[in-house]
């Protein structure tokens, strides 16, 4: 059973010891604020040198999409980018590009044959997705991937603080 797969745990992702961490960045890939910016300063300089040449070959990284680079200085080996959406009011297609998001992401995983991955709280620090729809859409999305994939065997929505642990942990034990 996919449930299995997935956890939830409060933590700092820069220190989990999985195949990938998923970072929710900006489009220019270049670092930023919240778990960007704590991803590129854990990583190292590095992690920019790569990220630049990824934008170099497709200019950005658009909403809903992932592109990956290793993971340089992180225990992880892989950090998968992936951008998520701004939200405005739900109605510019912000569930569909943040469901693409992780679907993105996981595509990426299963293309690597990477067997763990991690997740942070996507669109929910400055760009304002609202915390308990982010959830629902985090993990409804990810059960239905792993419902059609063996890959990733492992999957952990990393909370950075309890606020958003408590949030995914109900939604989670209600789907």
């Amino acid at each position: 059973m996919q449930k299995n797969r997935i956890e939830v745990i409060q933590g700092d992702i820069t220190k989990l010891k999985v195949d990938a961490i998923i970072n929710a960045a900006n489009s220019s890939l270049m670092g930023g604020g919240g778990v960007d910016g704590a991803i590129h300063r854990a990583a190292g300089p590095k992690l920019v040198e790569e990220c630049k040449k990824i934008i170099r070959e497709i200019g950005s990284c658009p909403a809903g999409e992932a592109v990956i680079t290793s993971g340089c200085d992180l225990v992880a080996k892989y950090v998968i980018h992936t951008v998520g959406p701004v939200y405005r009011s739900g109605k510019n297609k912000e569930p569909e590009l943040l469901a693409n998001a992780y679907k993105n992401s996981l595509r990426i995983a299963v293309e690597n044959n990477l067997k763990s991955i991690a997740f942070p709280n996507i669109s929910t620090g400055i760009y304002g997705y609202p915390k308990e729809d982010a959830a629902g859409i985090a993990i409804a999305t990810v059960k239905d991937f792993l419902k059609h994939n063996d890959l990733p065997e492992k999957v952990i929505f990393v909370c950075f603080d309890y606020e958003n642990y408590n949030i995914y942990n109900d939604i989670f034990n209600r789907i």
